[in-house]
């Protein structure tokens, strides 16, 4: 039985949808990965961007509320903002939730001008995150 993960940030816009797929790529058959927000606000281009230079397709993801998955069991809630991990519900039984800060790749590029540099602050964290899930053993699942 795959252990079920839920990734959740303010948005689900990127930073949990990089985490979501990465762990679907990387370690699909050991996990089950979701992803959810507190609030929803659509995907985020340089995200979907970034992945696709790693051959990881996120363009049909959609931004998903945390309320979808009420009454899911999870083993793993990792939280990857703060805001997500300030509003974190309690989860039922057995879930661990951790919290993992990523920084926020909107926030790292806002003011740049140049495409590059842009991408270049998506590329950093969407490298952090992949490091993140080859080792989510540590996390305590």
């Amino acid at each position: 039985m795959k252990k079920r993960v839920l990734f959740l940030c303010t948005g689900n816009s990127c930073r949990s949808q990089m985490a979501e797929a990465w762990l679907r790529h990387l370690r699909g058959d050991e996990f089950a990965a979701f992803s959810a927000g507190v609030a929803t606000h659509g995907m985020n281009e340089y995200a979907i961007c970034v992945m696709n230079e790693v051959g990881v397709d996120i363009s049909k993801h959609r931004s998903k509320l945390l309320s979808e998955f009420v009454g899911q069991e999870f083993d793993l809630v990792v939280t990857v903002c703060s805001k997500a991990n300030e509003s974190c519900p309690i989860f039922p039984g057995k879930t661990r939730v951790v919290h993992v800060p990523f920084d926020d790749p909107p926030a790292l590029a806002e003011g740049l001008k140049d495409e590059e540099q842009i991408l270049n602050c998506y590329r950093r964290v969407r490298d952090e995150i992949a490091d993140f899930v080859k080792h989510i053993e540590k996390a305590g699942i």
